[in-house]
């Protein structure tokens, strides 16, 4: 199952995807981006996404290539999204937003 979600801000696009990422769904989620990069900002978000396959991966290092900034929420996402930073398959590291909460620093003494 694919859900996708697009919400138009002035300045920036946030689209964001939940279930599975695979070869079936990149054709929509790679044209909703192109269209929305037309003269903003695109933000893609993938939330609670289980499955991402070799098409999928490829797709997120075309869009960070592109300008396209990827955020993970979830640890199998922000996993995958540091995967494919450190592995410099053309996605600029600048390109990669993890979601993950900051930590309370009293809690990083202990």
């Amino acid at each position: 199952m694919l859900r996708v979600t697009k919400a138009e801000g002035r300045v920036r696009t946030i689209i964001t995807v939940e279930g599975q990422l695979c070869s079936d769904c990149v054709d929509l989620i790679e044209t909703s981006c192109d269209e929305a990069l037309r003269g903003k900002q695109v933000h893609l978000v993938l939330r609670d996404v289980a499955t991402i396959d070799e098409a999928g991966r490829a797709l997120l290092r075309r869009l960070a290539a592109r300008g396209v900034r990827l955020r993970g929420r979830g640890v199998y996402t922000s996993y995958l999204l540091r995967a494919l930073s450190a592995a410099g398959r053309h996605v600029p590291s600048t390109a990669v937003t993890n979601q993950l909460p900051d930590r309370d620093p009293a809690q990083q003494r202990l």
